[in-house]
């Protein structure tokens, strides 16, 4: 099952970009309710291999586990 940036904790740091192994990571347009950068995971792409939680400073910004309703995905 993919994992999940919740958007709107998200802070835009990026550490989970570099680190992802299949580049399923994208910027999101615009700013969050917090008004930074934040990123979204292509669930058809993320492999589940949790690096990006591991990674990722910002406790609660990403979880191991597919909630589109806690993540923004751009069309």
């Amino acid at each position: 099952m993919p994992h999940t940036i919740v958007t709107d904790v998200c802070e835009g740091v990026a550490d989970c970009v570099g680190a992802c192994p299949v580049a399923c990571i994208h910027d999101g347009p615009g700013k969050n309710v917090k008004g930074t950068d934040w990123y979204w995971i292509d669930f058809a792409t993320c492999i589940d291999c949790g690096i990006c939680l591991q990674v990722c400073p910002v406790e609660g910004a990403i979880i191991p586990e597919e909630r589109p309703d806690l993540q923004k995905t751009p069309e």
